[in-house]
């Protein structure tokens, strides 16, 4: 269950900011699993190596770089163009549209901005996919913050220069925890969407269940 969202604590929020890869659509439907396969053969091609050192280089860059894409253009000066291309290549059969989330966001007061660390093309596919398309002010991808991956604060600032977000006015909805550490630094409300919590002084709440989460800050 969600821990409890009191309306009041969202009441000076303006722009809310969504995630996009298992918040706007439940982690069961695994598309990073079809993702990641697809980053591990591109790795092995681009690099040369085989499958047990791609995987291995994969997490590394994930966990130093904040996105593999990340750790293959400081390591290895890759061009982010074809690699997004190609590793969100996949099929979005596992997705169905939702009325209920879209009806609790579509409520929401103010502007609402999708920002992911995959590209805008893809958030696009999986937007509609949800049934979710038309909804947003604003849809950005890596390539707005200049390929800079969340958790990088620089990459917040830069999106939200472009999407016109006050960050003292604005909440962010995110399922990787460490992404929520800089838009608390911003002095944005955080909201951790994930089946189970992970305490941390950055994240002000949690749900496993982000339409109902959402409804509830609009009775």
């Amino acid at each position: 269950m969600s821990r409890a969202a009191s309306a009041p604590d969202f009441g000076h929020v303006e722009h809310w900011v969504f995630d996009l890869d298992n918040t706007l659509y439940p982690p069961e439907a695994r598309l990073f699993d079809q993702i990641e396969v697809r980053m591990t053969a591109w790795v092995m091609q681009a690099l040369g190596v085989l499958r047990d050192e791609a995987d291995r280089l994969r997490q590394h860059y994930w966990e130093v770089y904040g996105t593999t894409l990340a750790g293959l253009m400081a390591e290895h000066g890759v061009d982010p163009g074809p690699y997004l291309t190609e590793v969100h290549d996949i099929s979005f059969d596992a997705l169905v549209p939702d009325p209920a989330l879209r009806a609790a966001i579509a409520r929401l007061p103010g502007r609402k901005l999708v920002y992911t660390n995959a590209c805008t093309p893809y958030a696009e596919r999986v937007l509609e996919a949800r049934g979710l398309s038309g909804l947003f002010d604003g849809v950005f991808g890596v390539e707005h913050a200049g390929f800079r991956p969340k958790p990088e604060r620089a990459a917040f600032e830069a999106v939200f220069a472009q999407g016109g977000v006050m960050p003292e006015r604005a909440a962010m909805f995110e399922d990787d925890a460490r992404n929520l550490a800089a838009p608390h630094a911003m002095g944005m409300r955080t909201v951790h969407v994930a089946p189970a919590p992970a305490p941390a002084p950055h994240i002000h709440h949690h749900t496993d269940d982000l339409a109902d989460f959402v409804a509830r800050l609009t009775g």
